[in-house]
């Protein structure tokens, strides 16, 4: 039985303190949250702080604001503590190359919360495409569009720039397709018109090169209300009403997949023939409960699925897009 941390108590957080509760093999150890009121929503001993934990801890879950996750992945390894970082893994390159170089120092991992890499279909959805299931990859595109409620941006440091979906939203797009298609090699990016706040991204759209010669794009906005996106299709998120539309779509040189249904296209030698399909059946998985089952293997000597390297390269790839995005929008 593993005693884990959980530091940050916000949407995410919480869900990860109450995955741990829910764990066999996991005892939710102590929670880390400024705010008294979400410390006493668990009946575990509470502490305002990394520095004042006083029970003892085999591992912990960083869900703090990305601004603060490096100087929190500092003292809890400094404290023998491994880590899984929430994503994204920090706010710049040089608060992730702190992160990667105090995992190091050490001697304990890091793992990073790109929960997705752990559903069932997006291990799968990796198989085929690199498995040559659809040829060699030539062009992916998703569409990623949801209204988030004007109260999620009220009175917090989402009502800025830093609000913008790219750093929350589109890093695990961008961290998905890396982990099925491969290494980012270039980036553009364009920013979309603003509709409800002039100084925050809202929209917009990227396309990435990868280092196989495919070509991925996005489209996305929290704006617009639509059954497309990773949440809906899944129904990962409690937060988010599902449809269970794909929402991305991946052609190859002998056919195509789309996800997260897992239609397979092949069978035709050119436009003069219909495709053939068929559909790869995987059971559903809760991504967060995965991940943590992962952790607990780590904690035991098992190699991480993302570590901060790893991590880190999604990181750089995604503060490209948003520099791009906010530049061609004017929000710089």
């Amino acid at each position: 039985m593993k005693r884990i941390l959980v530091a940050g108590l916000g949407l995410i957080g919480s869900r990860h303190a109450q995955a741990v509760l829910d764990h066999p093999d996991a005892r939710l150890a102590c929670v880390v949250e400024p705010n008294a009121e979400l410390r006493a929503s668990f009946d575990v001993p509470g502490f305002a702080s990394l520095e004042e934990v006083n029970v003892p801890v085999d591992g912990a879950i960083l869900a703090t604001p990305s601004g603060m996750h490096a100087d929190h992945a500092e003292v809890a390894l400094a404290r023998g503590w491994a880590c899984v970082v929430e994503k994204p893994l920090a706010a710049d390159m040089a608060q992730a190359d702190r992160i990667v170089a105090a995992s190091a120092r050490a001697g304990l991992p890091v793992l990073t919360g790109h929960h997705r890499r752990y559903h069932a279909s997006v291990q799968r959805l990796r198989q085929i495409v690199q498995g040559g299931d659809i040829g060699q990859p030539v062009v992916a595109t998703a569409l990623w569009a949801v209204r988030k409620p004007d109260e999620y941006f009220v009175g917090n440091w989402r009502q800025g720039s830093d609000g913008s979906p790219v750093m929350i939203n589109m890093v695990h797009e961008v961290d998905l397709l890396r982990f099925v298609l491969g290494e980012v090699t270039e980036v553009a990016a364009m920013g979309g018109q603003p509709v409800r706040s002039a100084g925050r991204v809202e929209s917009g759209a990227f396309t990435l090169r990868f280092d196989n010669g495919a070509i991925g794009t996005v489209g996305f906005a929290d704006t617009a209300p639509s059954p497309w996106g990773f949440e809906a299709a899944t129904y990962e998120n409690p937060n988010i009403g599902g449809t269970g539309q794909d929402y991305l779509f991946i052609a190859g040189t002998s056919g195509g997949v789309s996800f997260p249904s897992l239609t397979v296209w092949g069978g035709a030698r050119d436009w003069s023939e219909p495709a053939q399909s068929r559909r790869e059946m995987v059971a559903p998985t809760n991504a967060l409960t995965a991940q943590l089952s992962h952790f607990l293997q780590v904690l035991d000597g098992a190699e991480p699925l993302i570590d901060a390297v790893d991590a880190s390269r999604t990181l750089a790839v995604t503060l490209e897009v948003d520099a791009l995005v906010a530049q061609e929008l004017g929000a710089t």
